[in-house]
This record gives C-alpha cells, sequence and structure tokens, in this order.
C-alpha cells in the first residue's frame, strides 16, 4: 500500500483545491464532463496521452471527492456515463479562468517551462 512520505497539509483552501485537484488529466476531465463528453471512451480520444488507466483512476478520486457522479446503465454491454454534480459545476468558472489566464500569458508561460525543460537536459 502507497505511503506519503510528507503528511497532507489542509490547513487552507489552497492546500484542498491541491489535493482535489491534483493529478494531471483532472482539470481536463473535469472541462470536458462539462463540455457534455460523458463516457469513458469520449473521455480517452480526448485525452489521447493519458492511459485508460489514469483515466479511470483520476475519474474515480474526482467521483471520492464528489466532483463528478458515475452513472452505470445496466444494458450489453455496460455503458458509464460520468456527470458534473452541483459543486463539481461550481469549478467551472474558476477553471475558465485560469484557462484564461493561461491564453492571456501562453507565450511567456511556453517560452519558460522549454527553458526549464532544456536546463533539465543539460544537467
Amino acid at each position: 500500500m502507497y505511503e506519503r512520505k510528507i503528511p497532507i497539509s489542509l490547513n487552507c483552501g489552497l492546500d484542498l483545491i491541491g489535493e482535489v485537484l491534483y493529478g494531471k488529466w483532472k482539470i481536463r476531465l473535469l472541462w470536458f464532463i462539462h463540455e457534455g463528453y460523458k463516457r469513458p471512451s469520449e473521455l480517452q480520444r480526448k485525452i489521447p496521452d493519458a492511459s485508460r488507466r489514469v483515466l479511470n483512476i483520476q475519474l474515480k478520486e474526482l467521483e471520492d471527492h464528489e466532483l463528478v457522479k458515475k452513472t452505470i446503465y445496466p444494458v450489453v454491454p455496460p455503458k458509464v456515463e460520468y456527470n458534473l454534480t452541483e459543486i463539481g459545476e461550481t469549478l467551472i468558472p474558476v477553471l475558465s479562468m485560469l484557462g484564461q489566464w493561461g491564453d492571456e500569458h501562453q507565450e511567456r508561460l511556453r517560452y519558460l517551462i522549454f527553458k526549464r525543460l532544456r536546463q533539465n537536459s543539460a544537467e
């Protein structure tokens, strides 16, 4: 069983949101579910760089944090859909603002990210 080396700190809202949204694909998953992509296969097509396993783990974590709700339909083959919960919907304006900030600063951010990558590969 995995044990954290550093204990979780949940002393403020930023700690909490970091814990809930930590994961490479979680923000995209929330956004795409909001846009209407609800089936796991649709989400996989929207995020092809992510493995099915990782997407399933992160969807489960979002479900555990009650940001998404998983519905399993009793049909053959089984049909699964994800929807945002009421609290999950409240994140959409925040994600929209983060995306807007990224769009406004994308040139500088890309430059800094590539600069850091070059420095790391030179070491």
